[in-house]
């Protein structure tokens, strides 16, 4: 395996803990901040499907951003 294969893969899997990272802290800690009636939001009352269609964008919006910085060239230039 190349290194720059490697490279894509951590690159995938960093972006992939990110975004769930941060959707989780969105909708655990972001929606009772902006909305104090949505206060005890948690992923189940949020809903599984919802989840994962707030997850996907944050993790390829992840996944540009460290393709741009560590050069690993998964988007064409």
């Amino acid at each position: 395996m190349s290194s720059l294969t490697t490279k894509r893969l951590i690159v995938w899997g960093v972006s992939a803990v990110v975004g769930f990272i941060v959707t989780y802290l969105l909708v655990v800690v972001g929606f009772p901040i902006l909305k104090p009636e949505s206060a005890g939001m948690t992923l189940e009352k949020y809903g599984f499907g919802y989840f994962i269609v707030t997850c996907v964008p944050i993790i390829l919006i992840s996944v540009t951003w460290l393709d741009s910085f560590l050069g690993t060239k998964i988007l064409p230039d």
